[in-house]
């Protein structure tokens, strides 16, 4: 009885672990007339955490405000449009109850400019009614007051200043399939758990 409790055990933890879907996405970031460049990647898995991870250089030291903005035109930065705002709502910060959904706070660039960039955010999606994918990342001048500085455009763009740079999201390549293009990271550990399992099980026989 234990043995067959052992196998079911197995059959579900590989289940659960390869139905598990991941999403990646990146935008390349960059300016017309700026030496503001950079990457920043997006990767989800199921309807979970937004891992966003990337660095941007040509950045003066200090800190900028770092948004998701509603279009993916970037023909011209301005024309990205505002903060991605399904909402409607007021501009804040990333762990406020009320923000934008694009509201992803600042990103700190050391002495030699640059931002290395980790977050994690449960309101962005790469899925769903949040999806970021075809809208646009802008890096802005300056720091982001998170709707709390009392400038009239607080509640609005976090007086973040003019765009330094911008990029359009797009699914990560390679594009097939859709979730996790290293198939080991999707089965490693359900293999793992089933062979430790399957020993215990042998053993227990």
């Amino acid at each position: 009885m234990t043995a067959m409790v052992l196998r079911l055990l197995v059959v579900a933890a590989v289940a659960a672990v390869a139905l598990a879907e991941e999403r990646r996405a990146i935008a390349v970031l960059s300016h017309s007339t700026k030496n503001v460049k950079g990457n920043v990647t997006f990767v989800q898995t199921d309807d979970g955490v937004v891992t966003v991870t990337g660095i941007i250089e040509g950045l003066k030291p200090g800190s900028h405000g770092f948004h998701i903005h509603e279009k993916g035109d970037i023909s011209s930065c301005i024309n990205a449009g505002g903060h991605f705002n399904p909402d409607k709502v007021n501009h804040g910060g990333p762990t406020d109850a009320i923000r934008h959904v694009g509201d992803l706070g600042n990103i700190e660039a050391g002495e030699n400019g640059v931002a290395n960039i980790s977050i994690r955010d449960r309101v962005i999606s790469l899925t769903g009614r949040n999806n970021i994918l075809g809208r646009s990342v802008v890096v802005h001048s300056d720091k982001d007051d998170l709707g709390k500085g009392g400038f009239e455009d607080s509640l609005t763009t976090g007086h973040a200043g003019t765009r330094e740079a911008c990029g359009v999201i797009g699914i990560l390549s390679p594009v097939t399939p859709w979730h996790n293009s290293a198939s080991t990271a999707r089965f490693g550990p359900a293999i793992f758990l089933s062979t430790a399992v399957l020993l215990a099980v042998s053993y227990l026989m």
